[in-house]
């Protein structure tokens, strides 16, 4: 993938300079646009070093002083005061490289999941767009905090983020799916029909029919191939109130093992409400939860389908 290159300038201009060109091209003093403008000298001069902003009243007032219209001027400032915010935004990226070790950067960049950039803050900035956040605060409050509760996660430091980058990555794909409301009665009397897609082991051939069968119920169901170090084999989050993602890990090995991890989200989307965030294959909190849906799974599985660990639930 070609890499990101981005124009972020040492220099930023402030509108100021415009005026002050303009004031030198007419041969016109600070004090000459403060007695015509109606200003004080204190509000002109900072207004020229940038200290001051042009306001619409201020762009009127310059407008029949030096000449351009009033978009003109609002329009420098916005663009000024836009600099100014991506400049303190690309300091602050700056002082969070260190957050791209938490990451499966390099996985992430192959699979097109974000963009290389040659930069370390642009790549910071580039992971932030990607996980649909801010800041690094707002990426562990929206990502990380929910995950908290789940213990494996918390012996293995360095998965928070696989896990991360996966979950949004299904979120991403499930909202792409053009869905029904949720209705409960309908996806729960489907189930029992997909349990002839379970024959088929290729998912490239019972995706698209299991997507469209639970997409008309209000479930989006997404496969997503895991990154290095997430050891998930599925989760269910409510997106909206009228339609939840059910996601699957999509391994090297389907057949029964990613059949039993549909079928146990599938009573998570059902019997456990929807403020709660699901995560198979970590260690977490709730068993009872995780033994519900094992044993609503175990109905449509064949019982060869090898033991399973338990997911764990955690509000968001």
């Amino acid at each position: 993938m070609a890499e990101l290159a981005t124009f972020e300038p040492d220099w930023l201009s402030p509108p100021g300079d415009t005026v002050a060109d303009a004031l030198e091209e007419l041969g016109m003093s600070q004090a000459d646009l403060a007695r015509r403008t109606g200003f004080s000298k204190k509000h002109i001069n900072g207004l020229i070093k940038g200290k001051v902003a042009i306001t619409a009243d201020a762009a009127l007032r310059l407008e029949a002083v030096l000449g351009e219209p009033v978009s003109f001027w609002l329009q420098r400032e916005a663009q000024y005061r836009e600099a100014l915010a991506r400049r303190a935004a690309i300091d602050e990226a700056a002082a969070h490289k260190q957050w791209l070790r938490e990451l499966p950067l390099h996985w992430m960049v192959e699979q097109g999941w974000v963009r290389r950039s040659s930069r370390k803050e642009g790549q910071v900035d580039e992971c932030l767009r990607f996980f649909g956040v801010a800041s690094v605060a707002a990426w562990r409050n929206t990502y990380v905090l929910p995950l908290a509760a789940f213990r494996a996660l918390a012996k293995l430091a360095k998965q928070h983020g696989a896990v991360a980058a996966w979950l949004r990555r299904a979120e991403q794909q499930a909202g792409l799916l053009a869905c029904a409301s949720y209705d409960r009665r309908a996806f729960q009397s489907m189930l029992p029909e997909l349990c002839g897609l379970a024959k088929e082991a290729d998912p490239a051939a019972f995706a698209p029919k299991l997507q469209e069968r639970c997409a008309a119920c209000g479930v989006a169901v997404v496969l997503v191939a895991p990154p290095p170090g997430c050891a998930v084999h599925g989760a269910t989050r409510w997106l909206t109130r009228d339609k939840a993602m059910l996601a699957l890990s999509l391994r090297d090995e389907a057949g029964d093992q990613l059949w039993f991890s549909f079928f146990h989200q599938a009573a998570h989307v059902l019997k456990h409400g929807k403020k709660l965030l699901f995560v198979e294959g970590l260690d977490g909190l709730d068993r009872a939860l995780e033994d519900e849906a094992d044993r609503f799974a175990a109905q449509f599985v064949l019982p060869a389908t090898p033991s399973r660990s338990h997911p764990r639930a955690t509000r968001p």
